[in-house]
């Protein structure tokens, strides 16, 4: 009887929509995270731990950065659009040129300002005056990272699944291609893959802006600029707090650890960013759903059907993972980085909680309209990294860091978790 009941929510599960589309933003996400896999690998081998160590943490800048000068207008666009596309059109076009228009204001104002505090940061907080020429480039790939992921984001709010795809995938296939021609020529070092790396997402955001509604003849977007930023204000100081959480270990490894263990951490952390893309892909599906959804019932249905699905995926990816591990990193990255077995196998830990929170996140976010609380469970979670990233990576080294991470993923599917089942029951007494 069990097994037919079973075998009878996993067909309900399959048959929804929901499955279908998470299918495909899944193969597009398996096909871009092997490219961009691949393209780390490469670089990993061809330049060594210590000099991969500095491209490391360039990108880490380079994102952090791009996180933060967002002011939240990723998760903005897509609660916005997604509401406002089939009953009101224009307003919903105003959204788009609105968060475009913010994007390169706030990349113009933060790169004119970091390009002065780069050399004091390199020197004084990371102790690594080589890192300067490579954190500025980082300053001018913020530019083209908010571009990109401006288009990636419209296209998941218009819910355009294959385009978004597409648009993924090429980008990081011509970034890859790029990469190969300079191995051929023997041309690639850290500055010129960090080059690459900045330049192709522009050519993505192009790409992006040819499937997207004309949305720059639409006048008026200041009108909604009160609704964005209200809503933005908690996205943005989430995402300010988050954004140091989630690269914080990188960073306290680069003040504490040599480039050449960064790298062979770096190289651990690649690996296992295959699952934060899954969760990316599923994410991309079920929020614009959430945004939709005007009853609880509706969002607890379809909440429990993702959070199965989630889990199923966490235990699989656990199971076969770890055995992998030990053959895998040798044979994609080389030799030298056989210590990243170690932190990989525990940052896969890590990996499988953050997914297995995705439910509980994307429901707070687009169906509660509640990104305040994120900002205090950011601030949690980043004071876990910091105090026990310090003191882990002072005793044990890469390890120490990877710890840390799981630490703070824990705390991060545990208080939000909480919430969500908390105000599910409120409602229904």
């Amino acid at each position: 009887m069990r097994l037919v009941v079973n075998l009878g929510k996993a067909k309900e599960i399959i048959s929804t929509k929901t499955f279908s589309q998470t299918l495909i933003t899944s193969f597009g996400t398996i096909v871009n995270g092997t490219l961009g896999l691949v393209f780390y690998f490469i670089l990993a081998r061809r330049l060594g731990p210590a000099a991969f160590g500095i491209f490391s943490v360039s990108v880490a800048a380079l994102t952090l950065i791009g996180d933060i000068a967002s002011v939240g207008s990723d998760t903005g666009t897509v609660r916005f659009v997604s509401k406002y596309i089939n009953i009101d059109r224009n307003r919903a076009l105003q959204f788009l040129k609105l968060s475009l228009e913010t994007r390169v204001l706030v990349w113009l104002i933060v790169s004119s300002f970091g390009w002065f505090l780069v050399p004091g940061i390199a020197t004084a907080i990371f102790s690594k005056p080589e890192l300067v020429f490579p954190m500025r480039l980082a300053l001018l790939g913020v530019g083209s990272y908010l571009v990109f992921s401006f288009s990636t984001y419209a296209l998941q709010s218009l819910q355009k699944y294959w385009i978004w795809n597409g648009v993924n995938v090429g980008t990081n296939l011509f970034r890859l291609l790029i990469t190969l021609v300079l191995v051929y020529f023997g041309l690639l070092d850290t500055n010129n893959s960090l080059g690459t790396y900045i330049l192709v997402p522009i050519f993505g955001f192009l790409a992006g802006l040819l499937f997207l509604p004309k949305f720059f003849t639409v006048t008026g977007e200041r009108e909604v600029a009160g609704e964005f930023f209200r809503y933005n204000i908690w996205v943005a100081i989430f995402t300010l707090v988050a954004a140091f959480g989630g690269r914080i270990d990188t960073l306290l490894s680069t003040r504490l650890l040599s480039l050449h263990d960064v790298g062979i951490y770096s190289a651990a952390l690649q690996l296992a960013s295959i699952v934060p893309q899954i969760v990316f892909a599923i994410g991309t599906v079920v929020a614009p759903k959430l945004a939709g959804f005007d009853s609880d019932i509706k969002a607890k249905e379809y909440l429990k059907k993702v959070q199965g699905f989630t889990i199923f995926l966490a235990v699989l990816g656990v199971v076969v993972g770890i055995p992998l591990a030990k053959f895998m990193i040798p044979l994609l990255y080389g030799d030298n980085y056989l210590q990243a077995v170690g932190p990989f196998i525990v940052l896969l830990f890590a990996q499988a909680v953050f997914l297995i929170s995705l439910p509980a996140h994307t429901s707070i976010f687009y169906y509660f309209d509640n990104p305040k609380l994120f900002v205090f469970v950011s601030l949690g979670n980043l004071l876990i990294v910091i105090i026990g990233g310090w003191f882990l990576i002072s005793n044990f080294g890469f390890m120490g860091a990877a710890y840390a991470v799981l630490a703070g993923n824990i705390f991060n599917f545990i208080v939000p978790a909480a919430w969500v089942v908390n105000r599910f029951n409120s409602s229904t007494k």
